[in-house]
């Protein structure tokens, strides 16, 4: 009997995982909203970098329809805040964003258990964050080289996830169901072919990838398409064979 996605992640547990994309928070959302409206909640959240903004937020008991405000609303002026350092963003005004949005402030409280993967720059190596504040391993997360400062966070000097685990499956246990949000869009260290863009091959994984508008600090507007796209095509996708 032909089995559909919905009825796939309806009938067992399973853990949604949201990968690392500049600017890829706006779609993040829009599947988000998609498995809310079909009722169907991850038991639990794990990612890296944009995966972690918005499965931080989502696990640290904020609405998907807050989010989805929140962004439709942003201005590059509300996390702009340029200071000499290792990177062009202090990172302040981002990190008060998610202070004001966040209502756990511990991993530990969260409404939905997550995971995020964040990279240790001196030890050069990913850590999986399940503890501690969580707004600034959120921040961490998203910490893109370059354009942020590195967050210090618990004696660690870290960086974007996704620096190292693309996808955010770093904190995914053996055997757990995974619905996989794949962003194929390239960041600027990532040579073209790197297998870092491919899609997981991994039992129990289901994943979504679609081809979407391409955000950033001066198109704001393109993830605006983005989350509606994604939105539609998981509603889609949540209906069709798998």
């Amino acid at each position: 009997m032909t089995q559909t996605l919905s009825q796939w992640l309806a009938e067992a547990p399973f853990t949604l995982t949201m990968s690392s994309g500049f600017f890829g928070f706006f779609a993040h959302t829009g599947v988000v909203s998609a498995l809310t409206e079909a009722g169907l909640a991850p038991q639990r959240i794990t990612g890296s970098s944009a995966g972690a903004l918005v499965g931080g937020l989502i696990a640290g008991g904020v609405p998907v329809t807050t989010i989805a405000d929140e962004l439709l609303a942003l201005t590059r002026e509300d996390f702009w805040d340029p200071r000499p350092g290792l990177g062009l963003l202090r990172g302040r005004a981002f990190r008060g964003i998610l202070e004001r949005m966040l209502v756990a402030r511990r991993v530990e409280d969260c409404v939905t258990p997550v995971a995020l993967s964040v990279f240790d720059l001196l030890r050069r190596e990913t850590v999986v964050v399940q503890s501690g504040d969580l707004a600034s391993a959120i921040h961490a997360s998203c910490a893109v080289p370059v354009m942020f400062h590195p967050v210090w966070r618990e004696g660690r000097m870290l960086v974007d996830g996704g620096v190292a685990d693309r996808p955010g499956l770093a904190g995914v246990e053996a055997g757990e169901r995974v619905l996989y949000h794949h962003l194929a869009s390239r960041s600027p260290w990532r040579r073209k072919g790197s297998p870092a863009l491919r899609i997981p091959n991994r039992p129990g994984l289901r994943a979504l990838c679609f081809e979407l508008p391409r955000s950033s600090p001066f198109r704001i507007e393109r993830g605006h398409q983005a989350m509606s796209i994604a939105r539609e095509h998981t509603l889609r996708a949540l209906d069709a064979a798998i």
